[in-house]
């Protein structure tokens, strides 16, 4: 085998090659909560806490961007941990009883 690096042998992949797969980013995902005329502002706020983990004041500025704009985004994620956040959404507003919408949307 060469010393050099130049020809690695077979099933080997060379330095520039490996570099280029590392250098892939994973595609992105923005977890989006909707609008509706059922669901309380306080279980959106408490939502916010405690699935995506957001400071009080930040989930009320995102919860108040749902109500009057119809949407607000609580992430940015890959999208295996979107689609697990808006699944838990989806199972705690069931459970609630509350029609709210959460989806994920590609960056």
């Amino acid at each position: 085998m060469p010393s050099d690096g130049s020809n690695p042998g077979p099933g080997v992949a060379s330095p520039e090659a490996s570099s280029q797969q590392d250098a892939r980013q994973p595609s992105m995902y923005r977890v989006v909560l909707h609008n509706d005329d059922y669901t309380t502002m306080e279980f959106v706020v408490d939502v916010l806490v405690s699935v995506f983990h957001k400071p009080a004041a930040e989930a009320t500025r995102i919860m108040l961007d749902v109500h009057r704009q119809g949407h607000g985004v609580c992430g940015v994620y890959i999208l295996d941990v979107a689609r697990t956040k808006a699944s838990e959404v989806h199972r705690r507003a069931r459970q609630r009883e509350y029609p709210l919408r959460c989806t994920c949307e590609p960056v």
